[in-house]
């Protein structure tokens, strides 16, 4: 348990929201973007609410600082990137006829991962597309099947307290939901 902060913060192109630790004792204000660590790097998040410690309770990363201008930069840069490969892949979608509905495009702080979010399975003709285009914007892929994690969740009352009990170990951080762009 970390003796800093903990906060409730929004992030990724879904909306997940973890619990995160910040790794000095600084205060941040509700809405303030920060750059978090987490497990697929490092991301822009938004603060919903600052929450206490639970004994216990595993945290889904740190928040490392507030956004600064040069992330803003960054991000720019990146977005930019991530609105080219929304782009190709639609462009490559429509050429090869593939039936998948792309939702979105995301790409990480750090410029490792690009993620496309797609409704409906992910054949192998879609990841070797999505390889290509991962190789042409040099990013690494990452498939997230959103429409099944909308569909299933992880049970009743998914992405509530009360369902932590539903959600396996560590509360709601891990079902597949929350995980639904890992």
């Amino acid at each position: 348990m970390s003796p800093f902060p903990q906060y409730l913060i929004r992030i990724g192109a879904m909306g997940n929201v973890g619990r995160f630790a910040a790794v000095e004792p600084v205060v941040f204000q509700r809405h303030s973007r920060v750059v978090c660590r987490t497990v697929r790097g490092l991301e822009v998040g938004e603060v919903l609410a600052s929450v206490e410690s639970v004994a216990n309770q595993q945290c889904d990363g740190d928040v490392l600082r507030l956004v600064t201008v040069e992330d803003d930069l960054l991000l720019a840069r990146l977005d930019q990137n991530r609105n080219e490969a929304f782009e190709a892949c639609c462009e490559l979608l429509e050429s090869k006829q593939i039936s998948n509905v792309l939702l979105d495009v995301e790409q990480l702080l750090d410029g490792s991962s690009l993620y496309f979010y797609f409704l409906g399975e992910v054949s192998d003709e879609l990841e070797q597309l999505t390889s290509e285009l991962a190789e042409r914007h040099d990013s690494k892929v990452q498939f997230a099947r959103f429409a099944e994690a909308v569909v299933a969740g992880c049970g009743p009352d998914c992405g509530t307290e009360e369902a932590s009990g539903n959600c396996g170990e560590g509360g709601c951080s891990t079902c597949a939901l929350a995980n639904a762009c890992h």
